[in-house]
């Protein structure tokens, strides 16, 4: 059976980290970009990253902070990954000694994704979002699935405007390596919703089931 890894993204609350690991999810993501209304404090991210057991990844996401700002975060939440989301270059990216995932945003006209693939050659994996450039991700904005890449060397996730009514939709489109899943299991944002969350699981293991 295929295993479609599935990332839930933009955590607040302990009630919401407990209820995905409940539900198996391989990553979890926790955010720390400047302008995101999911950005947590150090201190607050500490004690969700204490409430994760090992075997399911901690992801945290930045978005054009500052590189001492990042090892701050590296030091106190001790992240099994990075992922960037603004206009970090390759060799930003890897000089901090972890694995990282680049977010392309999908939503910007004519990106050349091979082109920005190549500028992040040591990159552990993409994550192709459906917000433009230079906006936050989170946004809930879709994009169309047929422009994902395949067979490539590096897994790629897809993100933006997933949910558990559309999610099996683009997996049959786009075949990802993982899916990443923010507003679209939430009330609102940092905000999840159990329910929504279960469901969205329970459609992408239906999938896999069956692929």
């Amino acid at each position: 059976m295929n295993h479609t890894r599935i990332k839930f993204c933009g955590f607040t609350r302990a009630v919401d980290v407990e209820s995905a690991i409940e539900l198996g999810v391989d990553f979890i993501g926790l955010v720390f970009a400047p302008h995101s209304p999911r950005k947590l404090a150090l201190r607050q991210a500490e004690a969700l990253r204490l409430r994760v057991p090992k075997g399911i990844g901690v992801v945290a996401l930045c978005m054009d902070n500052a590189a001492e700002e990042v090892r701050v975060i590296i030091e106190i939440v001790q992240p099994d990954a990075l992922q960037f989301h603004g206009g970090e270059t390759g060799a930003f990216a890897a000089q901090f000694g972890l694995p990282f995932w680049k977010a392309l945003a999908m939503g910007e006209a004519g990106i050349d994704v091979a082109a920005r693939f190549s500028e992040y050659p040591h990159a552990s994996a993409f994550l192709l979002d459906g917000h433009g450039a230079g906006e936050q991700g989170g946004s809930g904005k879709a994009f169309d699935w047929t422009r994902m890449p395949q067979a490539t060397d590096t897994p790629l996730l897809l993100a933006g405007g997933l949910d558990a009514d559309n999610v099996a939709q683009a997996l049959r489109i786009a075949r990802p390596w993982g899916v990443d899943v923010s507003s679209g299991i939430e009330t609102a944002p940092g905000i999840k919703d159990a329910a929504k969350m279960r469901a969205f699981v329970a459609a992408v293991r239906a999938f896999d089931a069956g692929a």
